[in-house]
């Protein structure tokens, strides 16, 4: 025995070991099913993930359960010391810092934020661009959830970003892997004339419930939630996990009348499914505690063993949205209100582009503009000229939309003039009827590993060649996607892109399937395929020769998303192709 134990110790020691040895091995410790301790091994069960064993979790969650992708900071610490990226599963547990590591595309760092509610104040706008300038490629993306992007960070400079991020007022904490998304509002939230109810309070009410509840992170896979106000325009709530529209409930309909919210589950337009009402009708004071307790059933009981079926969608096709909501209900303090939607008062149509050109706002004399940022794609000194004119004419406000523009309020009626002409000057422009206004591009295959196409680049390319050569009276949106993953949501544009390889001779080209007659809200559609791979070379005039059609044969001022429904998958077909 070693000499530096006293003689008391030694004798202690040395009985212990005795009494193991005729026992035949060390104590055993285990749980029952009921999470109690026992010394028995016949009445413990193995070791789970919320019931899923530990031999039966897929990769991520084995990674997960090794170590929780927020606790991997040190590693992150030593990593941007040492100039070099992360290893093995690590590269997934940055994700949980909003810290993406997009080799082979980019051999860098993307950033993504958290922007709750999509709303930005100018000096956050001022920082993301410093940040973009200092650490970035010199350039920053508005997504579709409303919020921003910047790329090229290499390793040394991570901690730097995230730093500057915190400081500025924002994070990225769980902004990517299995964890809840940036919770989006409808972009005219508070100054809408035509909306229900402001929903930016509640967005960032659920914001900062994530953000300081720790097990509201590591889910079974990724999940978005959006607050819709019910006013002008759409936040595209109706592709989210949980969607909630505030609504009005009139005298008679058996609750007091009021403002509330219904609820909507399971949108995962990728998968060709919108969210549907699921029945509720809920106080907006229990939005947040319902959502609290719609994710927690989903933590409990999601699929931690297959990736492809590891989505809210998939729980609530396997139970139904009854036991679902039954699940729920044991959560909550409070009775779930249950109210047939016909009963609700209808939700006012939105504007197609309503995020884009010069609205009249709720405060009389003022107004909010919707400036176009051709594929959500800005430069550090725009993000600077943009701040200051919302500073200098307007409250120093900026909203972020799911389209990848952005809209500034506040401004008053003797400023609408001058507030063009400077987002003229920045290079952008106002213009709703244009190709550009309803651009939106992921991130393609100049920063993605999973697409087939340069997506950014050919959409701004797409739109200079259709506004050279056509004029249109209508808002028109098109969506170019570089993968089955559908980050730009093709599936809901008028005209939807998807990236594919197309086959020229010997050679493999960069080209897109075509869908036509998708929409959100009460234009609610999934686009059907018209044309199959067709090069970008190709694409260019087909699509010319498609809205020249609708042009021609449209009734009075028919919008496309009208035209397209109004005819068959096959009727188009034949429509274009004469």
């Amino acid at each position: 025995m070693n000499s530096d134990f006293s003689n008391t110790q030694k004798q202690y020691l040395e009985g212990f070991f005795t009494g193991m040895k005729q026992r035949g091995g060390l104590p055993f410790l285990g749980q029952n099913a009921a999470g109690q301790f026992t010394d028995s091994p016949a009445q413990a069960v193995e070791e789970t993930v919320h019931g899923t064993p530990i031999d039966d979790l897929c990769k991520e969650e084995l990674i997960k359960h090794e170590q929780n992708g927020l606790d991997v900071w040190d590693t992150m610490m030593a990593d941007s010391e040492a100039e070099r990226f992360p290893q093995g599963g690590d590269v997934f547990r940055y994700k949980f810092h909003g810290m993406f590591h997009v080799a082979p595309a980019q051999d860098s760092f993307m950033l993504r934020m958290r922007i709750a509610g999509c709303a930005l104040r100018s000096h956050q706008m001022v920082g993301i661009a410093e940040m973009a300038e200092d650490w970035g490629g010199g350039y920053a993306d508005i997504t579709t959830r409303g919020n921003f992007q910047i790329r090229e960070i290499m390793p040394k400079n991570t901690i730097s970003t995230l730093m500057k991020l915190d400081e500025i007022g924002l994070t990225s904490r769980g902004a990517g892997a299995d964890n809840l998304r940036n919770v989006t509002a409808s972009p005219t939230s508070g100054f809408d004339p035509e909306e229900v109810l402001d929903v930016l309070p509640y967005a960032k009410a659920m914001h900062q419930a994530i953000l300081n509840n720790r097990d509201l992170y590591g889910l079974p896979r990724k999940f978005n939630i959006a607050y819709d106000n019910g006013g002008r325009v759409s936040v595209c709530a109706d592709t989210n996990d949980i969607a909630f529209y505030a609504v009005r409930v009139g005298e008679g309909q058996g609750v007091e009348p009021g403002v509330y919210f219904r609820v909507q589950l399971c949108g995962i337009t990728g998968h060709k499914q919108f969210a549907s009402d699921c029945g509720l009708l809920i106080k907006p004071s229990q939005a947040v505690p319902v959502a609290a307790a719609m994710i927690r059933v989903f933590i409990e009981h999601g699929d931690r063993t297959n990736r492809k079926k590891a989505r809210l969608k998939y729980l609530i096709d396997n139970w139904g949205t009854e036991k679902f909501l039954e699940e729920t209900q044991k959560k909550l303090t409070f009775d779930l209100v249950r109210l047939p939607l016909e009963q609700c008062e209808p939700r006012v149509r939105t504007l197609q582009h309503g995020h884009v050109g010069v609205y009249d706002a709720a405060k009389a004399g003022t107004n909010y503009i919707g400036v176009v940022i051709p594929v959500g794609r800005m430069l550090p000194e725009q993000m600077k000229a943009i701040a200051k004119l919302s500073e200098t004419y307007g409250s120093g406000d900026i909203r972020l939309t799911a389209w990848q523009n952005l809209i500034i309020p506040d401004i008053k009626d003797a400023d609408v003039e001058a507030v063009k002409a400077e987002i003229l000057k920045i290079g952008f422009h106002y213009s709703s009827t244009t190709i550009s206004g309803g651009l939106i591009a992921c991130t393609g295959n100049a920063g993605c590993k999973y697409a087939a196409s340069n997506t950014k680049s050919h959409a701004v390319q797409l739109a200079e060649f259709l506004e050279s050569e056509i004029e249109l009276d209508q808002p028109i949106n098109i969506h170019l996607t570089g993968c089955h993953h559908s980050c730009a949501q093709h599936y809901i544009g008028d005209i939807g892109l998807i990236g594919a390889k197309v086959k020229v001779g010997e050679e493999s080209i960069e080209g897109y399937a075509v869908v036509l007659g998708g929409g959100v809200e009460e234009r609610q559609a999934i686009a059907h395929e018209i044309f199959p791979g067709t090069t970008f070379a190709e694409l260019k005039p087909l699509l010319l020769k498609v809205l020249q059609t609708y042009l021609g044969q449209r009734e009075a001022k028919e919008t496309f998303w009208q035209f397209t429904r109004r005819h068959s998958a096959d009727e188009l077909k034949a429509l274009f192709a004469a």
